[in-house]
């Protein structure tokens, strides 16, 4: 199985979920090197080194504040179509093809909990070219096993300190006394990456195709939550201070996603996030 974006914080627990059930994984930067979404040709030689029976794509530019906006489309929307084109080329049949999207595509909802008819309403360049990603993967749906995920926010060991979770914990393990967030009272549907890569490798063992299905816990939980949360798990308290530059005039201030799609397709067990954070602040590797 060859997954993109496998060195990444996600790609890591996918890989290692599927290998606990005793599958081989495919790395393209390792069977091709140079490697590159937005080159065509490197993605003919990786399928062609690799010859993969399935596919999961995780590879994108997924900070939602990255300094370039145009790549958020030459690596999410152009990519993930020259992805497609050439497996489509390749003269090898795969039997599966999950494709990450993004719950950012929903924007501010006016539903709760949003379910995948949802109308969607990005608000940022990332939501908008998972979004143009989406309407473009449909062509493929007839020529490809395909299913595309929605996740929304998910967090664990090895995430970047730039995502707010890794944030706020990382200032409680290092006992900070002052924390700099934005808006305290926004309420976001966390799930345990973990549980989201064992919903990777269910997908990708499914029937199902041709279809898009959240990835979600069905539970929300405000950043105040957690900032409490995980001064309860440590026992230190730190002042909080809202810094307007951290305050986004198109910050989303729910999102929840419903499970129902999910759960008639498979069934993974998911942890409440306190002890998701309580593993994040644990000693230990990425993995344990």
């Amino acid at each position: 199985m060859l997954i993109t974006g496998l060195s990444g914080f996600t790609g890591r627990y996918v890989a290692d979920a599927l290998r606990a059930g005793g599958h081989e994984i495919i790395d393209p930067e390792v069977a091709s090197p140079g490697f590159d979404l937005k080159e065509p040709e490197s993605l003919a030689k990786a399928l062609a080194a690799s010859k993969p029976d399935a596919v999961i794509h995780l590879a994108a530019i997924s900070f939602v504040g990255h300094s370039d906006p145009a790549d958020f489309y030459r690596v999410n929307t152009i990519g993930t179509v020259n992805l497609l084109e050439a497996l489509v080329r390749a003269p090898i049949p795969v039997r599966k093809v999950v494709i990450a999207s993004s719950a950012n595509i929903y924007g501010n909802a006016l539903v709760s909990p949003i379910d995948e008819t949802s109308t969607p309403a990005p608000v940022n360049h990332y939501a908008c070219s998972k979004l143009a990603m989406e309407h473009l993967v449909r062509q493929w749906f007839d020529r490809l096993p395909i299913i595309v995920t929605r996740p929304f926010n998910y967090t664990g060991r090895g995430q970047g300190a730039q995502f707010l979770v890794p944030k706020i914990v990382g200032h409680f393990a290092r006992r900070e006394p002052v924390l700099e967030l934005g808006n305290l009272d926004v309420a976001r549907d966390f799930s345990d990456v973990r549980d989201v890569a064992g919903l990777y490798a269910e997908l990708l063992l499914s029937a199902a195709e041709g279809e898009i299905v959240n990835v979600c816990s069905g539970r929300a939980y405000s950043l105040q939550w957690i900032v409490d949360t995980c001064s309860a798990i440590t026992g230190h308290e730190l002042e909080v201070r809202v810094n307007p530059a951290f305050v986004r005039a198109d910050e989303i201030k729910s999102l929840v996603g419903s499970t129902a799609k999910l759960d008639a397709q498979v069934s993974v067990l998911r942890r409440e996030l306190d002890l998701t954070l309580a593993w994040m602040l644990s000693p230990g590797d990425y993995g344990a």
